[in-house]
């Protein structure tokens, strides 16, 4: 097994906590995990994104090499298409269609809509919708992560177990919450 994932998106939506969830559920599962992450200006909306690789096998590099991810996992569309060249030609990009209006100009919502609905294996959710049904906007990085998740080769038991680790500190609603946001992205996932 070997999975090499791309996460991209804007300081303060919760990033580097898929990388942290995604880590754990790798740690557990018994796999090797390489991460990288750059997140420069975060605090001020600016890009964050994180290389994640999991594998059975000794990984040697942090960095994935261009062309070569299985899934780019993204909370802002148009972060999502700035990692694109590192997608496989039939890799997975799962991305939340709410924009994080942080440059001028920004891309017409469509423009940004049209280039991701153009690739061959793709899902576009309203994460934030999704969260909001889960009980808390904040969770919307977790709907993400759930709509990813049948594409990151961990179980969701895993996950499940990375979710409630991750976030344990900060009180049983909380992690009741993350849990069921995670559990409507992988249901939306599941029935596209």
């Amino acid at each position: 097994m070997k999975k090499d994932i791309i996460l991209a998106g804007v300081g303060g939506q919760g990033l580097l906590s898929i990388a942290a969830v995604i880590g754990e559920a790798a740690l557990k599962s018994g796999l090797f995990i390489k991460q990288a992450e750059v997140h420069g200006m975060a605090q001020r909306g600016g890009v964050v994104q994180s290389h994640v690789r999991l594998s059975d096998n000794a990984i040697y590099s942090d960095l994935i090499r261009k062309g070569s991810a299985d899934l780019v996992l993204a909370t802002e569309p148009l972060e999502a298409l700035r990692y694109l060249e590192y997608l496989r030609r039939d890799g997975m990009l799962v991305a939340s269609c709410i924009a994080f209006k942080n440059v001028e100009p920004y891309p017409r919502d469509e423009e940004i809509k049209a280039r991701i609905e153009a690739l061959p294996h793709h899902l576009l959710i309203d994460a934030v919708a999704i969260a909001k049904e889960a009980g808390s906007v904040l969770c919307a990085n977790m709907v993400v992560l759930g709509a990813g998740s049948p594409f990151i080769g961990l179980s969701e038991d895993a996950l499940r177990t990375g979710i409630e680790q991750i976030f344990s500190g900060k009180g049983e609603k909380i992690v009741e919450t993350n849990l069921k946001g995670f559990s409507l992205g992988r249901e939306v996932s599941l029935g596209a």
